[in-house]
Order: C-alpha cells, then sequence, then structure tokens
C-alpha cells in the first residue's frame, strides 16, 4: 500500500490541473463560436460567396500582438472543414489549432485580435492538417476582400489558398499573416476528445463527434453556408 501511495498523492494534486486545462479548451471552442459568429454576419464583412467557396475554416479568438514580437507566444483556436467527398458535405467536429508569430505587421497595438481565416482549396487544407505550414511560403495566403461580394478581388486574392480576416477594437478587416505558421494542436486534441487523435481523422474520418462545446460553432456554419460553391462541388 505503502508503495501505491505516492502515486495516488499525485495524481490528486494533478486532477485540478487536468480539468482547468479541459475546461480552457472547451472555452476556445466556445469562443469560436462566438467569434465566427460576430464577425460574419457584419454588413459587408466577409464575401458570402467566399464563404460558400471556403473548404475550411480557422477561427483564433484573443491573438494578443505582444506574443508574436517576442515570439515566445502563440495563438490557439480551431478548424473546420467540409466533410464527404469533394468538402461536399456539413461542417467537421473542429480540431484545434496553433498559430505562431511571424511578422505580419497589423497596426492594432496591444489589443487582443482575432482572427478568421477560409481555406480555399483542398491542397491546403492537407497541407495544414498534416503539418506546420508557413504562410506565404506553404500556402500561399491574402488578406480577405471584404464587401457584399468578391466580384471586385484581385486575381492574387482569388488564387489564395488561404484568406486572412482580423478584427480587433471594433475594426474588421482583410489582413496579411504572411510568415506566420499554422499547424495542429494535438495536446488541445488530445483534452477535447480524451484520446490520441490526429487531426486529419478528425476531420476527414470523422472520427469523432462535434463537441457540446462546438456546437454553436458548427452549427452556425451549417447555417451559415451549407454547401460548397466552389465549381464542381455542389450538390
Amino acid at each position: 500500500m505503502k508503495k501505491f501511495l505516492p502515486f495516488v498523492l499525485a495524481l490528486a494534486l494533478l486532477a485540478p490541473s487536468l480539468v482547468a486545462d479541459d475546461k480552457r479548451e472547451n472555452s476556445r471552442l466556445e469562443s469560436c463560436g462566438l467569434v465566427v459568429q460576430e464577425i460574419m454576419d457584419i454588413p459587408d464583412d466577409i464575401p458570402q460567396d467566399l464563404i460558400d467557396k471556403a473548404d475550411c475554416v480557422m477561427v483564433y479568438p484573443s491573438v494578443v500582438k505582444a506574443a508574436f514580437i517576442f515570439g515566445g507566444s502563440y495563438g490557439r483556436g480551431a478548424m473546420t472543414c467540409r466533410t464527404g467527398e469533394n468538402f461536399r458535405g456539413p461542417w467537421s467536429a473542429p480540431t484545434m489549432m496553433a498559430m505562431e508569430g511571424g511578422s505580419f505587421g497589423f497596426q492594432i497595438g496591444g489589443q487582443a485580435t482575432d482572427f478568421v481565416l477560409l481555406v480555399m482549396n483542398e491542397r491546403g487544407a492537407r497541407a495544414i492538417l498534416s503539418s506546420k505550414v508557413k504562410l506565404g511560403a506553404d500556402a500561399s495566403a491574402a488578406a480577405g476582400p471584404k464587401g457584399r461580394t468578391a466580384e471586385a478581388s484581385t486575381d492574387v486574392t482569388m488564387r489564395a489558398e488561404i484568406l486572412s480576416y482580423s478584427r480587433a477594437r471594433g475594426l474588421f478587416a482583410g489582413v496579411s499573416l504572411a510568415g506566420s505558421t499554422v499547424r495542429p494542436d494535438n495536446g488541445a486534441n488530445y483534452k477535447i476528445y480524451k484520446k490520441d487523435i490526429s487531426a486529419s481523422d478528425i476531420i476527414f474520418k470523422g472520427a469523432v463527434p462535434v463537441p457540446s462545446s462546438a456546437q454553436k460553432f458548427i452549427s452556425y456554419l451549417n447555417k451559415k453556408s451549407p454547401q460548397n460553391k466552389s465549381s464542381g462541388k455542389e450538390i
């Protein structure tokens, strides 16, 4: 009995920390749902036709600029993709994601900034889900256009694999994240789903159900953009 006592005590001390970590990740998913709804419901915000052509959406709530200046911290968020063949199905359970700093130069000051990234094709989606991707190098990225439609957007924007948007201090804008990296946060996925599971399996294999903390996030996207309208992907 004495041999097992230290292990029991260690587990007892560790348990509150594990619960706090789980709560933090679930709170992050809830924030993703709030951010994506608030940003996409802004008049003349992200063009609806771009949302309808996106294969995946990444949301990073409350990223602080100082984390990028010193390179010691990073933003955390979540990514969901349309399921099924050719990304034609409903939005998937989310994979947790990390965004590490680069010199992308948004002038917001020290205010926390929310980011929404649209992944516009399969190549970009699979690259992000398999490894760390540097925006602007491993995957083409551009500041996303605003307005009711994307008809006036440049060819560069239309060819980008990732379109990025930001919101801080009530201001909403397309913003370049070139130089930043995005990657799956496998540790956070374990805390959410209670098992080792890859980001690709979460998205492409439907290996887990949508957690309750992400219901608002996923149900909003299914309502906002239920069908992929990219060329050749309409149902």
